[in-house]
C-alpha cells in the first residue's frame, strides 16, 4: 500500500509526517550539490553546516525563499533525497503527498510545488493552504461558524489568517519573518560595533538570547566575527538588549500586519477573536515575549500553540489520519 505523507515545505525547515508514524523528518531546507555532476552531496542538517564554507565545486543552496520555490529542480532534488532517506519510494510504490502552501500564492507558484513533489517521486500530490493546516495543528475547530485568528511566524514569511466555516475570511502575508530578524542582527552589529557576523551566527544569537520584551533579560553570548576596520577575526560579547534593539523594527512590522488584519476583519468575527484570542504558530512563536508584544499592540489575548514549530506539520498529519473529516479541503492531483 502506498505511503501517505504530509510535507511542511518551509523556507528554513522541512518536516515530513508519515501517516500512522508521526513526524519522521525535521531538516533544514538546504541541499548541497556537486557543480559538475549535478548530484546531491548532502541535504538537511549536513548541507546547512556547509553554507558559506564550500569549495568552488560544491553549491550549498536554499531552494525556497519567502515561502515559495525559487529553484524547482533543486527543490525536487532535495525532496527526493529526503524521500530516499526515509525509504518512502521504491520501484513498486510511491507516496501520496499532502503539501501545504502559503495562502494566496499564484498559480505558477502552486504548480511549482506540485511539479517539484512529483519529480521527487510522489504519485499523488494534494495542496492545502498553510493557515488551514496551522489551525488544525493548533487544535482549532475550523469547520465551526466561529472566527479564529492564526498567526504563522515562519522563516521566510509571516502569515495572518482569520478562519471561519472551514475557509480563510481575511488574510495578509509579509515577507518579514525569522530570516529577516537574523539579517537585522547582522546589520545592527555591523553598524554599531563594526563587526561582521554570519547569518547562522545571528540565528544562534536570536535563539539563545533574543527577546521581544524589555523586561526579559537572557544574559549575553560570545560570538566570533570579523572586525571591519582591521579585517581580523575577533570575539565579542553580545547582550540581550542589543539583540532586542536589532530586531525591534522587523518585529514592529509583523505586529502592524497583525493589527491591520484585525482592522479588516468583519465585526462578528472580531468579537469571536476577542473572546478566543490570537493563536501563534511557527518557529518565531518561540521568541520570548512575542505574545506579550502582540497583546500590548492589539489588546487581544495571545495563545502560543503547543509545539508551535510543528503545528503546520501536525495539522497535515491530522488531515491524513482523518481523511473523511477533511476531504472537502484536499483535492489530489495524479501524475
Amino acid at each position: 500500500m502506498a505511503k501517505q505523507i504530509g510535507i511542511d515545505l518551509g523556507t528554513s525547515n522541512t518536516m515530513i509526517y508519515l501517516k500512522d508514524n508521526g513526524i519522521v523528518l525535521r531538516a533544514p531546507s538546504v541541499v548541497a550539490i556537486d557543480r559538475v555532476t549535478q548530484e546531491v552531496i548532502a541535504s538537511g542538517t549536513t548541507a546547512k553546516r556547509m553554507v558559506g564554507k564550500t569549495p568552488g565545486n560544491i553549491l550549498a543552496l536554499r531552494p525556497l525563499k519567502d515561502g515559495v520555490i525559487t529553484d524547482l529542480k533543486t527543490t525536487s532534488m532535495m525532496l527526493h533525497d529526503f524521500f530516499e532517506r526515509m525509504d518512502m519510494t521504491s520501484l513498486f510504490s510511491r507516496p501520496a503527498a499532502l503539501v501545504c502552501i502559503p495562502y494566496g500564492v499564484t498559480g505558477v507558484e502552486r504548480r511549482a510545488v506540485e511539479d517539484a513533489t512529483f519529480e521527487a517521486g510522489a504519485k499523488n500530490v494534494g495542496l492545502i493552504d498553510q493557515p488551514i493546516a496551522a489551525a488544525v495543528g493548533a487544535g482549532i475547530q475550523i469547520s465551526k461558524a466561529r472566527g479564529a485568528m492564526v498567526v504563522d511566524l515562519g522563516g521566510g514569511v509571516t502569515e495572518t489568517a482569520v478562519i471561519s466555516l472551514g475557509g480563510v475570511v481575511q488574510s495578509n502575508s509579509l515577507r518579514v519573518a525569522g530570516n529577516e530578524l537574523d539579517i537585522a542582527i547582522v546589520n545592527y552589529l555591523k553598524q554599531t560595533r563594526n563587526i561582521l557576523i554570519g547569518d547562522m551566527t545571528a540565528e544562534v544569537l536570536k535563539k539563545k538570547i533574543g527577546t521581544a520584551a524589555e523586561d526579559i533579560d537572557r544574559g549575553s553570548m560570545e560570538v566570533c566575527g570579523r572586525d571591519l576596520r582591521s579585517g581580523l577575526a575577533v570575539t565579542i560579547e553580545v547582550t540581550t538588549e542589543e539583540v532586542r534593539e536589532a530586531i525591534k523594527e522587523p518585529l514592529s512590522e509583523i505586529i502592524s500586519m497583525v493589527k491591520m488584519t484585525l482592522e479588516e476583519t468583519p465585526p462578528e468575527l472580531s468579537a469571536d477573536i476577542f473572546d478566543f484570542g490570537i493563536v501563534l504558530v511557527g518557529g518565531g512563536a518561540l521568541l520570548p515575549g512575542i505574545d506579550r508584544a502582540i497583546n500590548a499592540r492589539t489588546g487581544i489575548r495571545v495563545i502560543i500553540a503547543k509545539r508551535p514549530s510543528e503545528a503546520v506539520c501536525m495539522g497535515l498529519g491530522r488531515m491524513l489520519q482523518s481523511a473523511k473529516d477533511f476531504s472537502e479541503f484536499v483535492k489530489y492531483k495524479v501524475k
